[in-house]
């Protein structure tokens, strides 16, 4: 699948894979507009939108002509996304490439104070209090996605599933894009 054949994107993987970046390149690329899930769903004080409240943010974006939209959020928005979209882009990466950069980028920006999504900031408390905390939240996700999301895809014949597991994977379809 070319890039004139891409008009709906969206970039899955665990937190550190490299979603956001990835999801802005693709979305260059295109021409399209670039959503991050984590910004509709992580409100003020971290509160999390429900599922109706973040299925009624992400509906508009689906029903525009062309979009790169990077999240997984499957527990609330079910298949709204993947219906729509052309191709889902799995961010499959080793966890030797995608917890050291998960690491380095949770306490960047917990030094710099880095505000992420509607005031909101990664706090050294999250590692110790929340449960699960980032690097357990991924490793999970990282083991269900392994398990679900092709059989999940299958489900989903109109998206092309681009399974990418490695960096180099990542950067010649980056390429192929441009």
């Amino acid at each position: 699948m070319g890039a004139k054949d891409l008009r709906r994107v969206t970039v899955v993987g665990v937190s550190g894979s490299g979603k956001s970046s990835v999801g802005r390149a693709i979305a260059e690329r295109l021409d399209a507009p670039y959503v991050e899930l984590d910004a509709l769903h992580h409100g003020p004080g971290w509160t999390e939108a429900t599922a109706e409240e973040l299925r009624a943010q992400v509906e508009p974006w689906v029903a525009r002509e062309r979009w790169v939209i990077d999240g997984n959020y499957r527990n609330k928005i079910g298949d709204l996304v993947v219906v729509r979209a052309d191709a889902v882009v799995w961010l499959d990466l080793p966890v030797r490439v995608w917890l050291p950069r998960l690491a380095r980028r949770t306490f960047t920006r917990m030094l710099t104070r880095e505000e992420l999504w509607n005031g909101n900031r990664e706090q050294l408390r999250f590692l110790v209090t929340e449960r699960p905390n980032i690097f357990s939240w991924a490793w999970r996700s990282h083991r269900k996605n392994r398990r679900e999301l092709e059989p999940w895809m299958a489900e989903h014949t109109d998206a092309q599933l681009v399974r990418l597991r490695s960096s180099g994977e990542v950067t010649r379809f980056l390429a192929e894009l441009a």
